[in-house]
């Protein structure tokens, strides 16, 4: 391929409405062209380099038994409602009508399509297990796509759905898949890593997600230094905060003390009161499907939604409102607590690191007043304890007892182990061996190949542009003639090479613009081909041309062995990458 024969638009300058430095390159590199927010179209370079994704993707998930389908984007609703999640996904799906008023979704993920094909087609146990997958284009209105590719409203995803017969073969098909994305990660030049995951709105009850290490990622991990744990932080546990919460009391009975004016955990720990965080219960009002409930936390603790959907089979949770609030438990925010005047129909939730507490203080639901002396097993009636708390950096690891640690990442990808969540409600059954009715247990596994692309970029590069990996470049190499003159002994050089490589099956671009060496050089770099062949008139006089890769120093080469050395360079990285 010659560069005059693609298009490939680099900027000199930083768009002004890209905000972190992967986004910048795809613009700058000329990747992508941004349409609106959220929407980008696929430039060259840029759908190359995903065609390679792709290809890898496609080749592992057939390794691993996947079979390949295509499904429509185009849903009817009746199915979303009938596996409940037109109202629980809701916030994300792109309701359309037709000229009928019939209404359809855009699909943002396909388990209610693939499962309604199950009912239709998988009806005996001879039949499994059976894993479809596709790479198709995802809708997702999101409320505030930013960082380019990281959160867009269309996206192409890799989405597969595992059927097996009994939750062992659920299991072993979850595996084959995991197994999968660590090698898919890998051959992409990714240095990802599993940790585990809640299984929000998709559901299920085993999660795991694919993370890339980076600082301008979007979810937080918690981890330990020598790999023996590793979760998002909507799923993190941990040995307990430090220091541990007040069991020790007076054994008196809870006694009232006005606090005018203190309506917040740093006021009530501070002079005069000076009760400190950890011996303070704080009480959060929520509304749970509906509900009103009390979530008890300790003071200097902070509330992990994830966790509290999960915990409480919620389906949808939100702060009450002050109203609300005063009309369920008679006293305004900042004076709130567990202890006094709780309705008996309102749930009480209490965090696992109040268990046993004595000698706490909590609002008095009364306003301007709050309660010494509480002990949670004697003064408040705790509907279900759990661990709802959000995990703080230093904490001792639950599995290794050493101090954890908190990073910022990109999520690539995400496994879980459904169950019967959607085969149930969408009749996805078979006739087992012995003859009776059974239902199917499904798993689902996703790539974001948009997403993985630019994490790629997040994660290889430097001062000057993107350092592909030659497994994802667009190109391994680029051929660099500093004469294009037909004629030049450069250019006749740099065809002869073309000609050599392309048949060898390496992927090549000749840069045959005329330009200064300078600007093919920065250009070469921005867009980050693996390997740059630089054929000028000096370097052709000592009988070489030079070889430079992305990421090491310049090497002069003899011509009659630069074909093969270039071959060589290209192969080992890959098989480095295989």
């Amino acid at each position: 391929m010659y560069w005059t024969q693609t298009f490939i638009p680099t900027l000199k300058e930083t768009p002004s409405d890209a905000e972190i430095v992967s986004h910048q390159l795809l613009l700058r590199a000329g990747l992508v062209r941004k349409l609106t927010g959220g929407l980008y179209t696929f430039l060259p370079m840029g759908l190359r380099a995903l065609r390679k994704i792709e290809q890898i993707i496609r080749q592992e998930m057939n390794r691993a038994g996947g079979i390949e389908v295509l499904m429509p984007a185009l849903q009817p609703s009746e199915i979303w409602k009938q596996s409940g999640r037109y109202e629980t996904a809701a916030d994300v799906l792109y309701k359309i009508r037709d000229r009928a008023r019939k209404e359809w979704v855009l699909g943002p993920t396909h388990e209610e399509v693939i499962t309604t094909l199950a009912a239709n087609e998988l009806n005996s146990y001879r039949q499994f297990p059976r894993n479809f997958y596709q790479i198709q284009t995802k809708f997702r209105d999101e409320i505030r796509p930013r960082f380019g590719l990281m959160r867009a409203k269309e996206f192409i995803m890799k989405d597969a759905y595992s059927f097996d017969t009994s939750d062992e073969g659920a299991m072993a098909s979850y595996r084959r898949m995991y197994d999968a994305y660590t090698r898919i990660f890998f051959r992409c030049g990714l240095k990802a890593f599993p940790v585990e995951a809640d299984t929000g709105v998709i559901g299920g009850n085993h999660s795991h997600e694919f993370m890339v290490p980076a600082e301008t990622g979007e979810n937080e991990v918690v981890y330990c230094e020598s790999g023996g744990y590793a979760a998002n932080i909507e799923k993190a546990t941990s040995r307990g905060p430090s220091p541990s919460t007040p069991t020790d009391g007076t054994g008196d009975s809870p006694e009232k003390f006005p606090t005018p004016g203190v309506v917040s955990i740093e006021a009530l720990a501070a002079a005069p009161h000076s009760v400190p965080a950890h011996a303070q219960i704080k009480t959060l009002v929520y509304i749970l499907d509906s509900k009103p409930a009390l979530i008890l936390m300790r003071g200097d603790d902070q509330l992990n939604s994830a966790k509290l959907l999960a915990k409480t089979g919620a389906i949808q949770a939100r702060p009450a409102t002050v109203d609300e609030i005063v009309a369920t438990l008679g006293a305004h925010p900042g004076s709130l607590g567990g202890a006094h005047n709780v309705p008996h129909d309102v749930s009480v939730y209490a965090d696992e690191v109040l268990r046993g507490a004595r000698g706490m203080t909590t609002g008095a639901n009364v306003d301007g007043f709050h309660l010494h002396n509480v002990e949670m097993d004697r003064d408040i009636r705790v509907s279900h304890w759990a661990d709802f708390r959000m995990v703080r950096a230093g904490e001792q690891c639950v599995e290794t007892g050493e101090a954890l640690k908190i990073r910022r990442a990109i999520e690539v990808g995400h496994v879980f182990k459904l169950g019967t969540k959607y085969s149930e409600k969408l009749n996805s059954t078979f006739l087992a061996e012995d003859g009776s009715r059974q239902t199917t247990v499904m798993g689902c596994y996703g790539i974001g190949l948009t997403r993985t692309l630019q994490a790629v970029i997040e994660q290889c590069k430097d001062k000057d542009g993107i350092c592909w990996p030659l497994s994802v470049a667009p190109h391994q190499v680029c051929l660099t003639p500093l004469n294009v003159a037909p004629e030049s002994q450069p250019r006749q050089v740099a065809e002869k090479l073309l000609m050599e490589l392309t048949a060898a099956g390496i992927d090549v671009i000749l840069d045959d613009r005329d330009e200064r060496p300078g600007v093919k050089f920065k250009d070469s770099e921005l867009v980050g081909f693996p390997l740059r062949v630089n054929v000028g008139e000096k370097s052709l006089a000592k009988g070489e041309v030079e070889l430079k890769p992305r990421t090491g120093p310049t090497q002069p080469v003899k011509i009659d062995d630069a074909a093969a050395q270039i071959i060589g360079f290209v192969r080992s990285g890959m098989a480095a990458l295989a």
